[in-house]
């Protein structure tokens, strides 16, 4: 690809429907080159700022631009920015080749596009279907051939693994990421917390439509202590020792017991539960570090008993 890199700018980006406030003064940024993950609760905004971002919902304040200028000011835009908003959406007697060729002809793209993503997406085999016979992972791959037709350098994809099976799910990941080793600008919404963990660079946190979280997921650690799970016939007494520690002030921050009497440790390492527990005779018999998974610390930051608006 010959084209320039383009970053995605959200600045104070607010949406009111009525008295709903679906998107509030939020502002974030998607890097070339990485998978940025957009994460929030249903309702929390997602597509609203998406759509906004794309120019089909206008911003009651604030502005969205990708490479520095609004959607509707993009020269040939399905050449620089792909979406995929609804994988659904194609007319059920076309073929997925037929479906391609009138999108590729409304986009004036080059006539072999069609054949090289039908190819590149899978699809080749089942090019002549109509496309109400296809599957859900089928229609996925299709929409997101939709989306790439011009080649863009921008991609905004809502929900791309809804209904699929694992093995759809381990294409998806392989796929996205060769998009973003070819320095694309890749903006991926979703629940399925567990794979975007795998998948993504970055992380953009929101609930209620407001900024939660933002940022490289390595450095999410520091949001996640990990815990080490400790079995012991000596619980008890192990528990007191790990919370006063030693002398020199190395103590667990905090110690839990399980409903199964296993102790829940955060503070410590193993290595130093294995050695207060040697220093004072207590038996051990399985030490394991547990890291808390991006879903509990989605919860954890998302939680709102009052739920979300839109």
């Amino acid at each position: 690809m010959n084209q320039p890199n383009y970053r995605i700018e959200v600045t104070g980006l607010t949406k009111r429907f009525g008295p709903v406030t679906a998107v509030d003064s939020l502002s974030f940024s998607v890097e070339p080159g990485v998978i940025t993950g957009f994460l929030g609760p249903n309702g929390a905004g997602k597509t609203t700022t998406m759509r906004m971002i794309l120019g089909l919902v206008t911003p009651t304040a604030g502005t969205a631009t990708i490479g520095g200028k609004r959607y509707g000011e993009l020269r040939r835009p399905s050449e620089i920015v792909g979406a995929v908003l609804d994988a659904s959406a194609f007319h059920p007697n076309h073929s997925a080749r037929d479906h391609l060729r009138i999108y590729r002809t409304m986009g004036g793209h080059p006539a072999g596009r069609v054949e090289e993503l039908l190819d590149r997406l899978g699809l080749a085999h089942a090019a002549h279907r109509k496309t109400r016979t296809f599957s859900t992972g089928m229609k996925q791959r299709l929409s997101l051939a939709t989306a790439l037709l011009g080649d863009p350098q921008v991609l905004l994809l809502d929900e791309p693994s809804n209904g699929l099976d694992p093995e759809g799910i381990a294409w998806l990941r392989r796929f996205l990421r060769e998009l973003a080793d070819e320095g694309r600008t890749v903006l991926v919404s979703s629940h399925v917390l567990s794979e975007v963990q795998q998948i993504v660079d970055d992380i953009v946190m929101i609930r209620r439509g407001t900024l939660v979280a933002a940022g490289p997921l390595r450095e999410m650690e520091r949001f996640r202590p990990s815990t080490v799970l400790v079995r012991s016939p000596d619980a008890e007494a192990l528990k007191k020792v790990l919370l006063r520690g030693t002398s020199d002030g190395v103590a667990a921050q905090s110690v839990e017991t399980g409903h199964d009497g296993a102790l829940r440790v955060q503070g410590l390492a193993t290595a130093q539960i294995a050695d207060l527990a040697s220093a004072a005779r207590l038996r051990v018999h399985e030490l394991l570090t547990e890291d808390t998974s991006l879903e509990q610390l989605f919860f954890e930051l998302t939680a709102d008993s009052e739920g979300d608006a839109r």
